[in-house]
């Protein structure tokens, strides 16, 4: 079975399309959240291989998400947003992420070179 990936995006119908598109690339979602706190509570419970994780959220933003959940165990943790990388300045190397993906690239294959490119 393809790598586990927790959804973290506040829009339902992203998540859905996130899970569909990944779920036929072989990734195995196994959670999705809306907000930061509980992206970090599920991330906990079900220790994914990848977090999917979109920089707004309602709550906390996803580069402190990231922060929280460099502690303990270590999913690989994608940025996503619809804003280019390049709006965000050093935030995304400096936030010890895996890597970014604009949500309009976002695809099984792009997620994978990614999490297997070099770091």
């Amino acid at each position: 079975m393809g790598r586990s990936v927790l959804i973290v995006d506040d829009h339902a119908g992203f998540r859905s399309w996130a899970r569909a598109l990944l779920n036929a690339h072989g990734y195995r979602v196994v959670g999705e959240a809306a907000d930061g706190r509980t992206a970090v509570r599920e991330a906990a419970r079900l220790n994914p291989d990848v977090v999917l994780l979109d920089v707004h959220l309602p709550d906390i933003d996803g580069f402190e998400v990231a922060r929280q959940l460099r502690g303990g165990m270590r999913p690989s943790v994608v940025l996503v947003s619809s804003r280019d990388p390049a709006d965000f300045g050093d935030r995304v190397r400096a936030s010890g992420v895996r890597g970014f993906v604009a949500k309009a690239d976002l695809s099984g294959p792009a997620l994978e070179a990614i999490i297997d490119g070099p770091s």
